[in-house]
């Protein structure tokens, strides 16, 4: 039996491109790995509403995935993505950037990536990169129907994920090549969020079967 992967899903969701948008990709990525990556879109996650309880909600989900994808559209990068990437290096989780935005950006020059250099070179990650205007392009003039366009440009794009999320699973652990041991990183981690994410997820119990899980598949 495959083993299935959470993935956590990180990327803007505040309008009905983002969210239907989120949802089309997270469909085609089940599909195209035939299951294997199993993605958690934090639009679906729950019904929070107080600022302190998404964040929370969020990072324990970040904290709990196998792997994560980020989505680094726009000139400027969402500032939660930003935030929910930086943790998730700091946690050694395996992770792929992706990025269908056209426009030139960040300050990396033609040769570099298209967002700010203090997030590029991080160890177990890896990016996907398209222009998303010659792919539709090409979609259009390749199918009849509107419906053929999504499902031609969603499985390429969700097949170029596939690709990098494979791939980067099968970097080696930090934690394991340099002798530190992942139960103290996740119990510091559990901490430096402080408020109420710390009183949910400070449990040794809880931590250890979580590291244990994670060692079971390969990621730590």
């Amino acid at each position: 039996m495959t083993e299935i992967l959470d993935v956590y899903f990180a990327g803007d969701l505040f309008d009905h491109k983002d969210l239907i948008g989120n949802t089309i990709l997270n469909t085609y990525l089940q599909k195209v790995s035939e299951g294997r990556y199993r993605c958690g879109l934090p639009q679906d996650l729950g019904e929070d509403i107080d600022p302190e309880s998404i964040r929370n909600r969020n990072y324990k989900e970040i904290l709990e995935s196998d792997l994560a994808l980020f989505n680094f559209d726009g000139n400027e990068l969402d500032s939660g993505t930003v935030a929910e990437f930086i943790f998730a290096k700091f946690m050694d989780i395996p992770s792929v950037i992706f990025r269908s935005d056209f426009r030139s950006s960040g300050d990396q020059g033609s040769s570099g990536d298209d967002w700010n250099l203090m997030l590029s070179f991080f160890p177990r990650t890896r990016s996907f990169q398209y222009n998303a205007m010659a792919w539709y392009k090409e979609a259009k003039a390749e199918n009849p129907s509107d419906e053929a366009v999504i499902q031609h440009l969603y499985t390429k794009v969700a097949a170029g994920i596939v690709t990098e999320l494979d791939a980067v699973c099968q970097e080696p652990p930090l934690m394991a090549g340099n002798q530190i041991d992942p139960e103290l990183i996740y119990r510091w981690a559990a901490l430096v969020p402080g408020a109420g994410f710390t009183s949910q997820v400070f449990d040794k119990a809880y931590l250890k079967n979580l590291v244990e899980k994670k060692r079971e598949k390969g990621m730590l």
